[in-house]
This record gives C-alpha cells, sequence and structure tokens, in this order.
C-alpha cells in the first residue's frame, strides 16, 4: 500500500486523470488530488510526472517494502529537499526546516555556497547551504530502498525551431493555448484575485481570467511606481485594484521573516516587496494567479537583446540573470576562499544541452534550469504560503513551453523589442501600449533606501557584526558599504546580497 508522505502543488488535468484512473470527482480537491496521485504513481511508476499538468512536488511511501519515490515537476515550481543520515535513512519534504528537525539531521553550514550565492544572489544546483541536504532538481525523480538513493532526470528542455509559421500563427497558437490552460486553473466555486504589474504577463493573465480584483504593490516614489499603470489597466478590464503602498520602514524589518521563511538567503530586492504585497492580498482572498514563466520561454528579459553579440562567448560567463561579484573580489572579501567553486561550472551541463543552438535559446535555457527554479518559484513559493496565499502561474505550463521550444527566436526577440510572439498574443485583449509596453521588471526604491540612516542601521550593524567577520574581511566588506553610502548607487546589489546572507545566518545558526 501506498501512502504520501508529503505533497504540495495544484493539479490542472485532474478531470481527465480522475476519468482515466476511475477517481470520483465529487471528492473535495484535497482527496482528490492526494489519490490521483497515489493511483497515477501506481499506474505509470517513475514516468507518473509525464501524465500530470501543474505545480507539484510530492514524495510517496510504500508501506510493505519502505521504498520511497519522490518527484518535483519540470519547472521546479514547488520546491523538494532530501537527507540521508549517517545510519542511511531519507529525511525528505517540500520544506527544510521539519527536515532539519527530525532524528539524524546534524545542522552544519554548507560554506562553498557562500561563493556561489554572491554571484547569483540565490542558491542555485542541487547543493544547499545546509552540508548533506540536497534540493531534488525540477524535471528529477528520486527512489531510496534499503539504504540506496537513486536520482534520475526524467525531463529535459529541448528545442527544435519550427520555420515553417508565421508571427500570426505563433501568436494564435500562444493564445488558444493560454484560452485553454485558464480553463483549468481553477474551478468554478474558487474565487481568484490577479496580482498586476504594469507589465504585459500579469495584464494578459488578467485579461484572460475572470478575477474581479487585481492587486498591486506601489510606492511613494513615482519613478519607481508601476501601480499607476496597472491601476489604468485594471480600469480598461473593468476589475477592482488594490494597491499595497511599500513603505521604507516595512521593507526592512520584515526582511528576518522573509530569510527565515525562505529556509535559504535569497538577495532578490523584489522578494521583500512581495512577500508584503502577499500579506496584504492574502487579508481578502485565498487564491491568486501571477504571471511567472513567459519571459524566460519567450525571451522577455532586455538582455537578451545582446544574445548575438555574446555569441559562443556565452558559455564563458553567462550563469543566469545575475551576476553580482567577480571571482577576483569574492576572493578579496571572503575569509575563505575557494577556486574550484565556480558558478559557471553549474551551467556547463546546460550549455552541452544546447551546443548548435543559437546564443538566444542558450541564454534562456539557463535561466529556466537555473533562475527559474532557485529565485522566481522559490520566492513565490515560500512567501506566498507563509502568508496563508495560494498562488497559481497559468504561463508555467509544459504546454506553453512547448510553443516556446519550437519557437524561432526572431519571434521572441527583435531589433524593437523582446517578447514578440507572446505580445502579438496578448494584443488579442489588451491595447498594444500594455501588450508591446517596455518591460521595467519589478522594481524596487532600494538603492534610495538602502542609503537613507532612517533605515539602514541593522545593514550598517550586520556588516560590523561577529557573523561578518567570521565569513569576510571586515574592512573589505566595509568599504563596499561605505563606497555605496558615499554615493556608488551601484553598488546596492552587493550590500544587499551580503546583508541578506548575514541575517539568514543569524535567523539559522545564532538565534536558533
Amino acid at each position: 500500500m501506498n501512502r504520501i508522505i508529503d505533497y504540495r502543488g495544484h493539479i490542472r488535468n485532474w478531470k481527465q486523470l480522475c476519468n482515466e484512473l476511475g477517481i470520483s470527482v465529487s471528492l473535495s480537491r484535497d482527496e482528490r488530488e492526494r489519490e490521483i496521485i497515489v493511483k497515477a504513481y501506481e499506474k505509470w511508476k517513475r514516468n507518473v510526472a509525464d501524465h500530470i499538468y501543474g505545480m507539484f512536488a510530492f514524495a510517496i511511501q510504500d508501506e510493505d517494502t519502505g521504498k520511497i519515490f519522490a518527484v518535483r515537476d519540470q519547472f521546479g515550481t514547488k520546491p523538494f529537499y532530501y537527507y540521508v543520515t549517517a545510519d542511511s535513512r531519507l529525511l525528505c519534504g517540500t520544506y527544510i526546516r521539519p527536515i532539519m528537525e527530525q532524528e539524524g539531521f546534524v545542522k552544519e553550514l554548507n560554506g562553498k555556497m557562500l561563493q556561489i550565492y554572491l554571484t547569483l544572489t540565490y542558491v542555485a544546483g542541487e547543493e544547499t547551504f545546509f552540508k548533506g541536504l540536497y534540493k531534488l532538481m525540477p524535471g528529477h525523480w528520486l527512489e531510496f530502498e534499503n539504504g540506496k538513493l537513486t536520482v534520475e532526470r526524467y525531463w529535459t528542455p529541448t528545442f527544435k525551431p519550427d520555420n515553417s509559421k508565421s508571427l500570426s500563427d505563433w501568436a494564435d497558437e500562444i493564445h488558444s493555448t493560454i484560452t485553454d490552460i485558464m480553463t483549468e486553473v481553477k474551478e468554478p466555486d474558487e474565487t481568484a484575485e490577479s496580482f498586476l504589474s504594469g507589465g504585459v504577463d500579469s495584464s494578459y493573465v488578467l485579461a484572460m481570467s475572470d478575477a474581479k480584483r487585481a492587486d498591486s504593490c506601489g510606492y511613494d516614489e513615482e519613478r519607481f511606481d508601476e501601480s499607476r499603470v496597472a491601476a489604468k489597466t485594471a480600469e480598461l478590464l473593468g476589475v477592482e485594484h488594490l494597491v499595497a503602498n511599500i513603505q521604507p520602514k516595512d521593507y526592512f524589518d520584515i526582511v528576518p521573516y522573509v530569510m527565515y521563511n525562505m529556509e535559504q538567503p535569497l538577495g532578490d530586492a523584489s522578494a521583500i516587496v512581495f512577500t508584503l504585497g502577499c500579506l496584504a492580498t492574502a487579508e481578502h482572498t485565498k487564491l491568486c494567479y501571477s504571471g511567472e514563466g513567459a519571459d524566460e520561454f519567450f525571451g522577455g528579459y532586455n538582455m537578451y537583446r545582446n544574445a548575438e553579440r555574446y555569441g559562443d562567448e556565452l558559455k564563458n560567463f553567462y550563469v543566469g540573470n545575475t551576476n553580482i561579484m567577480k571571482e577576483e573580489e569574492k576572493q578579496r572579501i571572503l575569509q575563505s576562499y575557494d577556486p574550484n567553486v565556480l558558478p559557471i561550472d553549474l551551467v556547463r551541463y546546460i550549455y552541452n544541452e544546447t551546443e548548435g543552438l543559437d546564443p538566444l535559446t542558450k541564454m534562456s535555457d539557463v535561466d529556466i534550469q537555473i533562475w527559474l527554479e532557485g529565485d522566481i518559484y522559490l520566492n513565490v513559493d515560500k512567501m506566498s504560503t507563509a502568508a496563508g496565499l495560494e498562488i497559481r502561474m497559468p504561463l508555467t505550463d509544459r504546454r506553453i513551453f512547448d510553443i516556446a521550444s519550437r519557437m524561432p527566436s526572431q519571434y521572441k526577440v527583435n531589433d524593437e523589442t523582446n517578447k514578440v510572439a507572446f505580445r502579438t498574443a496578448a494584443a488579442k485583449v489588451l491595447p498594444e501600449e500594455i501588450a508591446f509596453r517596455k518591460k521595467l521588471g519589478f522594481i524596487v526604491p532600494i538603492r534610495i533606501w538602502l542609503a537613507d540612516e532612517r533605515y539602514n542601521s541593522d545593514v550598517i550593524a550586520k556588516f560590523r557584526s561577529e557573523t561578518a567577520a567570521k565569513f569576510f574581511k571586515p574592512d573589505e566588506i566595509n568599504a563596499i558599504l561605505e563606497d555605496y553610502l558615499g554615493g556608488n548607487s551601484d553598488g546596492w546589489r552587493k550590500v544587499w546580497t551580503i546583508y541578506t546572507f548575514l541575517v539568514w545566518y543569524d535567523e539559522y545558526f545564532v538565534k536558533r
């Protein structure tokens, strides 16, 4: 008999699976999805994930043999961790803290991850900041039986450009596929709201949904505030619009809460704003849509427009969306530096897989496999869950990726704009000025706030702390801080990346 050890997610094609597996559709969502997982595993075994559309990570144990099987979805929308104890037992689940609380877990820092973190600002690859604790990577399953652990990859992003279609054809396919998916992401008796920025992704999702309310984050600093543009979109679509006005004091006060609930450090400044937005939204709904995935699939980042110029050199330096510190600087500021721990090594297998493909495809594949899992989806999952909010991402779907994997790069990025075909699809339900609005990203006034003495006292204190001296050369990191405070606002990312690690470390190794 098989029982579920842990499961988090949302199964989109549940109706089809219930029919195929003989499961009553009258069951509650939780009962239905758990029964789907068990019966689907019993029918398809290691291939179970091939038959499920949605967001998921789960582990099942055979109570007769003790064998454990776990799987994570193709893009890593839900996390999964595992740890083998000294006496050969497997501890696993979708959260780190419950694993740490179990007998046999030895809490020890995996110090080499700091070198990776200082470049990427997130935890990439299989290893974590806890020694011996690993992430099950997206598109992988694991089995554990009689003390033996097996981890294998069941899905690999593949790209086979189809040059037979026009821009209009691609836009039509995107639009019809999203139309179908939107019928699956919510049940008729559920009420969902939708996060809304000034960008095309969230605007498109809102326009395609039945949400009657949109939620945005805004700032008093007008040049950073996209909520004004979002308000116009909401008005156009006839939906109520709520704005969580983010104040710098609230932003800095909640950093320890974020690092604790994130379970691993994350130096993405927008994660703090996202947390405050989730907490505000959870006051009036428990279900919300969000637009993650389209940028990586369809060429949404402005840096992708440099892909051809980078050419073959990509494999020597491009490690994903963020690249904050070079090796020379890390060697200078760290108390301990290992020249064999290099971020580029984490992505070499991706460049091998994309050998012969165009530079844009290589860049986007790195971000799909590394950045999405390590930063974007981690943030969405951890902070929405901590707030008591469930987020569903309609654009993160194998069927959407399938379109992107066949689409030639000229329909993703050209000289004038990015996400060309996706924007063309969105223009079917949005005015062109919204569908083709220039991407700004989830911007935060952190470069201003971080220099304000009213808010940065903890940052300064952390840089001068015993914890900081344990990992960093105090004079070197305080020189980085002083350079930023002295007017070099471009240095804020380095300051923030160091600070978030120090806050996280204190939460997990000093306070607890």
